[in-house]
């Protein structure tokens, strides 16, 4: 899979930050931060409850399921764009993973409330845009928009 071409025109500002495979310790870190970082800018409350979730899901699916990933947010003046890359086993079958419910977490990240298989079904309801790629063996790109 090529990297997705990020926009970052008329970005105000860009977050990056890098997720650690199973550090449940860390997990919610980057979206905390996001969401911090939005609320310092002015960002109205539904634009930011809409950008958490989706951050949080984001970063706690590549906790779980991937070898570790980056999560970037690049701040523009009508809306934020989420990039989410993972080095993970990838996906199989997309719209399987899509299915409320599904789920590949292992019994240890259940055991800790985790995988119950709501995660990319909540970052698609959120977001004004969301797409996702995915090639078992390569990984998973995952880019959601929420307008303001």
């Amino acid at each position: 899979m090529k990297p997705y071409m990020k926009d970052p025109a008329n970005a105000a500002m860009k977050l990056h930050y890098e997720v650690a495979k199973d550090d449940f310790a860390r997990a919610g870190e980057a979206s905390s931060k996001i969401k911090s970082v939005l609320k310092q800018l002015g960002i109205e409350g539904g634009v930011l409850r809409r950008i958490a979730i989706a951050a949080y899901e984001a970063e706690i699916n590549l906790v779980i399921h991937s070898e570790g990933g980056t999560v970037e947010a690049f701040i523009k003046p009508d809306c934020i764009e989420l990039y989410i890359e993972d080095k993970g086993p990838g996906i199989a079958d997309i719209d399987l993973a899509m299915t409320q419910g599904y789920s590949t977490a292992n019994p240890a990240a259940r055991e800790m409330g985790f995988g119950a298989g709501m995660g990319l079904p909540n970052m698609q309801k959120v977001c004004d845009d969301f797409t996702i790629e995915s090639e078992p063996g390569e990984g998973t790109r995952i880019k959601m928009v929420v307008n303001y």
